[in-house]
């Protein structure tokens, strides 16, 4: 199963004011597992960039002269993410922010039913507590030392993690390769102690099996 963790950086927070999209970044996930294949682009708005963002994620009018307008990148963006599930912290911002450029490129926009967002999963897992992207990761314990300022790729990169967190964390073995999966793989599953029940060496009697009948019957879309 193919996701993507997405983030954007902008220069400010309404698309409706003039506000743009300055930085995107994407994360693939196959089967949960961040696979190394990421989307990311700079993108110059062609405005100014208030110092007040700046002080967030760091990135000048400057820097950014150079950079593609958001229509030179639009479709490299949505052939990356396709068709898949997007994992976004905040969906509303995002979204509202990347449709509003697409709307403008005249380009297909991105279903908000499309969008897993990691902050009503983390608001109803943890109600009551700071559910920002620091705050899980410090809740985890994902290291947060590359993190100076925000940027798009980087909170990709995280949210990925704290996504996998949220959904009950990651197997250990996810983790080993080579001979230590393999070994991992021989170990029981069970607790060798653990008593087992001896298998029954006689036939089930008519009155069970017509009770295991009835039951079948109840159950019409059974998972097994």
């Amino acid at each position: 199963m193919r996701e993507i963790a997405f983030d954007t950086e902008t220069t400010g927070l309404d698309p409706n004011t003039g506000h743009k999209v300055i930085e995107i970044g994407c994360v693939e996930l196959i089967d949960k597992m961040r696979t190394g294949n990421n989307f990311h682009a700079y993108i110059n708005p062609l405005r100014d960039v208030p110092k007040s963002s700046t002080d967030v994620h760091g990135l000048t009018e400057s820097f950014l002269a150079d950079k593609p307008i958001f229509s030179d990148v639009a479709k490299d963006f949505l052939d990356f993410i396709g068709t898949d599930k997007l994992v976004i912290h905040n969906a509303g911002f995002d979204l509202k922010f990347i449709n509003f450029e697409l709307e403008v490129c005249k380009l297909p926009v991105v279903e908000y039913t499309r969008a897993v967002d990691t902050l009503v999963l983390a608001r109803t897992k943890y109600p009551g507590a700071k559910v920002n992207l620091d705050a899980l990761c410090n809740r985890y314990g994902i290291d947060l030392s590359r993190r100076e300022k925000h940027g798009a790729l980087l909170d990709a990169e995280l949210l990925a993690d704290v996504y996998l967190e949220l959904l009950g964390g990651r197997q250990n073995a996810m983790f080993l390769s080579g001979k230590e999966a393999a070994a991992s793989s021989e170990k029981p599953l069970f607790n060798k102690g653990k008593k087992l029940r001896e298998r029954r060496k006689f036939p089930a009697s008519e009155e069970e099996r017509k009770a295991h009948r009835e039951f079948l019957e109840k159950n019409k879309i059974p998972v097994w």
